[in-house]
């Protein structure tokens, strides 16, 4: 007998929280291997409160498309994280796979929200802190 596929719904409220996570950047799951018949896709709501970031970290092998929903994002990279990008609502943008970053929340008034897919699956492979200093004009929330 073969089992028949069904969609499934993750109400708001119901999203899966055990999912890879980075320091003030929460990520949750609304179509994941962990709680819906998917096997190739993650897909979920990443958010950050004001004057938040994430620590630095990478997906592994996983690509990673991001949409920002709400807010102002910054992206840093590169050596030192001297370089970045940065992206308000309705921007786009692709994370490769293995690519060192760090996820921060530029206003210390407003949340930032991320809609956030990756194939196969939610990696988060974080890696060694940094000062708050090094990172160009990121500052915390009072």
């Amino acid at each position: 007998m073969t089992s028949k596929v069904m969609p499934v719904v993750t109400r708001k409220g119901r999203e899966d929280t055990g999912t890879g996570q980075s320091g003030g950047c929460v990520r949750i799951s609304g179509v994941s291997p962990q709680h819906t018949p998917a096997t190739k896709i993650w897909f979920g709501k990443v958010s950050n409160d004001p004057g938040y970031r994430s620590f630095p970290h990478h997906h592994g092998e996983a690509e990673t498309g991001g949409y920002v929903l709400k807010g102002k994002a910054r992206i840093y990279f590169g050596e030192n994280w001297q370089e970045f990008l940065d992206m308000e609502e309705g921007d786009f943008i692709f994370v490769p796979p293995n690519w060192p970053h760090i996820e921060v929340n530029m206003s210390t008034t407003e949340e930032l929200v991320w809609l956030t897919t990756r194939t196969p699956d939610n990696i988060v492979v974080n890696l060694p802190d940094v000062d708050d200093s090094v990172l160009v004009g990121f500052r915390r929330a009072e």
